[in-house]
């Protein structure tokens, strides 16, 4: 059949013809039906949801050769001709392009005279926050004091850009998004008379695209419909659209889930190769994993998933996610979406950010542990026997190391118990006292080591730039991070000492340490992990390293051809000039 444009041709042309807005169809109606029509009205909302359509209907409405009535006939001179545009005193304006204080002070001059043609002249303003400051104070004044054959209807996207004087002077209302049930049951209604033959799921998809907006559904509709001569199916859709089945998406989930990085980025290769840009991809893994957390959390979540159609059949899926792991992962994709806008190389973020995900903790590792409902536990515990065999070897070595410290009279690791702070060290003297309530990081002697190395400070020099990124990035966790300053660097560990507990804490979670390694990443050219301390324990780890150097600097000088001796007074200078500027000599 030939078709000609489907908003065209469905769009509303009497007030029972709009779909979803029944509140103001009804208030608009009865003010006509009681002649209480005001001068000026603001018709705000959503794009394609009918503001100005809603309009031409009022000025048809007001008009009609039979009324005004609530309803236009369609069938009188003036509707026909208001309805084809040709009636000079039902006027159009696009405030995007006649933006100026010039236009609107010949609108101003026009509004004074009479009417010629119909009853009430009327002027429709489209995306009216687009005028200028002075263009709307020449227009207020109109506003202030209309004539009585004058009315105004001012349509935006965006009200909170016009001015309160002028909001103040109309009548609002604010359309709404059109419900998924009532565009789906339009969008049916619209197959059956035009005779396209649609599949349910593919109607529902087009709904949950459009964003709420009746004029995009009817868009997309007439572009598959002309495309697939009239039959309309769920796989064209999502051919058509760019869009990616949710099946898809539950493998994609599943690789990330196990750390899968082969199968991850062969479907991406696969995504790319179907003509699917990384950005669209992006867009709906985000609302894949969005649709996710809202069937875990949400009973019968049916209306609020975005890309499932289906939600009861993603519960399993949804399980095997924790909320913690679906919040980071909707962070991180959310991230890269947006550096995704600025990138020559989308497909690269995209690989980068599934990559991320792969490694987050709670993935394959802790598959095993909560036990997952694959019937793989059995397989899944041979694949990673070496890797358990490793992180036992490390854990032996841990506690050696550990052991040794104690010996030595260095801080405590991890391993501590609470006593720590009055129990002797090897050679008598007590060890470093440290808060009972906070850890130490491991490797905390190495770190003292490195304290005043060269590559400190390099970091130190540019740290400030390090704080600024974390600013541009995420304000609230520079607020937290701001409260640590760096003390050392080893390898590839930056560690930072910070005055408050609640910040040190703050800045350890995920989301916000994911932020700042990124930025120090970026800013210092090399991939860093954020290792903290409490500053308390840190000056107290150096004053206990310096108080051992100097008792292994005293023993040195007592032993004398294997004799034992001691002299105060060398005690006594070194306390006075320091080690680097006493020589003792026979």
């Amino acid at each position: 059949m030939e078709h000609i444009a489907l908003y065209r041709a469905w769009r509303p042309q009497s007030f029972q013809d709009m779909v979803g807005q029944q509140h103001i169809i009804q208030t608009l109606q009865n003010a006509i039906r009681e002649q209480r029509v005001s001068h000026a009205y603001l018709f705000s909302g959503p794009r394609g949801t009918g503001k100005t359509s809603a309009a031409k209907i009022l000025a048809k409405a007001v008009n009609c050769e039979r009324g005004p009535e609530p309803e236009p006939c369609n069938e009188c001179e003036s509707c026909r001709r208001i309805t084809a545009g040709a009636v000079m005193d039902v006027q159009e304006i696009d405030a995007a392009s006649n933006r100026g204080v010039d236009e609107i002070r010949d609108l101003r001059e026009k509004v004074k005279y009479a009417p010629t043609e119909v009853r009430q002249k009327v002027y429709i303003i489209d995306e009216v926050h687009m005028l200028t400051t002075e263009a709307f104070n020449a227009l207020l004044k109109t506003l202030e004091e209309p004539p009585p054959h004058v009315m105004f209807i001012l349509a935006t996207t965006e009200p909170h850009k016009l001015p309160a004087t002028i909001i103040s002077r109309c009548q609002r209302f604010d359309f709404r998004r059109v419900s998924l049930d009532e565009q789906t049951e339009r969008l049916r209604r619209i197959c059956d008379e035009e005779g396209i033959k649609a599949e349910d799921e593919a109607l529902q998809y087009i709904a949950r695209l459009s964003d709420g907006g009746m004029r995009d559904a009817l868009s997309i509709l007439d572009q598959i419909a002309s495309f697939t001569e009239d039959i309309v199916s769920y796989q064209q859709v999502l051919n058509m659209t760019g869009g990616i089945a949710s099946e898809q998406f539950g493998r994609l989930a599943q690789g990330l889930l196990d750390g899968n990085i082969g199968l991850v980025l062969q479907m991406v290769e696969d995504f790319m190769q179907e003509g699917k840009s990384a950005d669209k991809c992006m867009e709906n893994l985000l609302y894949y994993f969005r649709d996710l957390l809202m069937i875990k959390m949400v009973p019968h979540a049916d209306k609020l998933t975005d890309r499932v159609l289906n939600p009861e059949e993603y519960k399993e899926m949804a399980e095997t996610f924790s909320r913690e792991q679906l919040f980071q992962m909707i962070d991180i994709l959310n991230h890269y979406q947006s550096e995704m806008k600025y990138a020559s190389q989308p497909q690269t973020l995209f690989e980068v950010a599934l990559l991320k995900l792969c490694n987050l903790p709670g993935g394959s590792q802790e598959v095993v542990k909560i036990g997952l409902s694959n019937e793989r536990p059995t397989a899944a515990l041979s694949a990673d026997s070496g890797e358990i065999s490793l992180l036992k070897q490390q854990v032996l070595a841990l506690e050696k190391k550990i052991e040794k410290f104690m010996q030595t009279g260095a801080a405590p690791g991890n391993g501590r118990d609470g006593n720590a702070n009055s129990r002797p060290s090897g050679n008598g003297m007590p060890a470093p006292r440290v808060s009972s309530t906070t850890k130490l990081p491991a490797n905390l002697d190495q770190y003292l080591v490195h304290k005043n190395s060269d590559a400190f400070a390099t970091i130190q020099k540019q740290w400030g730039p390090v704080l600024q990124g974390v600013k541009e990035a995420k304000v609230t966790v520079h607020a937290w991070f701001m409260d640590g300053e760096p003390v050392s660097v080893l390898e590839d560990s930056i560690l930072v000492a910070f005055k408050n507990n609640i910040h040190r804490e703050t800045t350890e979670k995920p989301a916000n340490k994911q932020v700042i390694e990124h930025v120090m990443e970026s800013k210092l050219g090399k991939a860093y992990y954020l290792v903290t301390i409490m500053q308390r324990d840190w000056m107290t780890a150096i004053e206990g390293s310096t108080q051992k150097a100097k008792e292994e600097l005293k023993l040195e000088h007592e032993h004398e051809d294997g004799e034992e001796k001691s002299e105060p007074w060398i005690d006594e200078a070194l306390q006075l000039f320091g080690e680097d500027l006493v020589v003792i000599k026979e």
